[in-house]
């Protein structure tokens, strides 16, 4: 099971909780973990994520559904 496939079950779940006291601990629980979880990224990795942002924001990317779509022709064109 991928990450995200977890996430989705986990999500699920949740949603199916009613026991306040139950939900109330989940929520202690993963404020715990991102409270602890630090990223440190190097200069490098700040500049890169910067100029991404630039690029999104003068709509120089492609959507993943389109990219998709690309691959798949690309690699039927073999």
């Amino acid at each position: 099971m991928t990450t995200i496939e977890l996430k989705k079950v986990l999500i699920h779940r949740i949603t199916e909780i009613n026991d306040i006291s139950f939900l109330k601990a989940i929520k202690t629980i993963l404020e715990s973990k991102a409270a602890t979880e630090v990223i440190s990224l190097t200069t490098e990795q700040r500049n890169e994520i910067l100029a991404s942002q630039k690029e999104i924001e003068q709509g120089l990317y492609i959507e993943h559904e389109q990219l998709d779509k690309e691959v798949a022709r690309w690699l039927n064109a073999r």
